[in-house]
């Protein structure tokens, strides 16, 4: 069986943009978002996870971000934050937990699955960061759970409000890239119109 791993370096943003783009994971239309705003643009980052090449893609994307951060623990916001922890953990061997969106009322009845201690460090990774209300949810979980929370690391930010909300709570937004930047290559490779483009960037303000 041929071995297929994770890139040794970092993907460019035009890479990036490629692979999301040919896999479906962007959809222009009108479409609402959990903040509630509309947007003219959709990044459906949870089909990466039946795209192993892509995956590892953007599990490369994440490692250097993450790799000098101190942590225990990589921490994942369901659902989209899963596959993504998942393929980063095996890559750099490190422990990953999750926040339940619902916590079970049967079982163990815990609100963060995986093992580990009050007063470690954990890093959480979601996939797109807007207003960060998603994030908030995981991180108030972790949280509450004992774990100590300081970066959150996405692979697109959306520039839309989380940076701020999240620095409010004393976490650092990193991202691999920005919906400005991925734009720029679409619009470049003739995926979206300047007008597009325009649109969205706007619609971001």
């Amino acid at each position: 069986m041929t071995s297929n791993p994770m890139p040794a370096s970092p993907p460019s943003t035009a890479d990036l943009a490629a692979a999301l783009l040919e896999i479906g994971c962007v959809k222009f239309g009108a479409f609402t978002l959990k903040s509630g705003r509309v947007s003219p643009i959709y990044l459906d980052l949870r089909r990466l996870a039946s795209y192993p090449r892509a995956l590892r893609l953007a599990a490369a994307a994440y490692a250097p971000l993450v790799a000098p951060l101190a942590c225990d623990h990589l921490a994942a916001v369901p659902y989209a934050g899963l596959p993504l922890a998942t393929a980063l953990s095996l890559a750099l061997d490190r422990s990953m937990i999750y926040p339940r969106r619902e916590v079970k009322d049967h079982g163990t009845q815990v609100a963060v699955e995986g093992v580990f201690t009050a007063g470690q460090t954990a890093v959480l990774l979601d996939d797109v960061a807007t207003s960060g209300a998603s994030t908030l949810d995981g991180l108030a979980k972790l949280r509450a759970a004992g774990l100590v929370v300081r970066d959150v690391v996405v692979l697109i930010n959306r520039e839309q409000g989380a940076a701020a909300a999240l620095a409010a709570e004393g976490c650092t937004l990193h991202a691999a890239t920005t919906l400005r930047a991925l734009l720029a290559h679409w619009q470049a490779a003739g995926a979206v119109s300047p007008e597009q483009a325009a649109d969205i960037l706007a619609a971001t303000a």
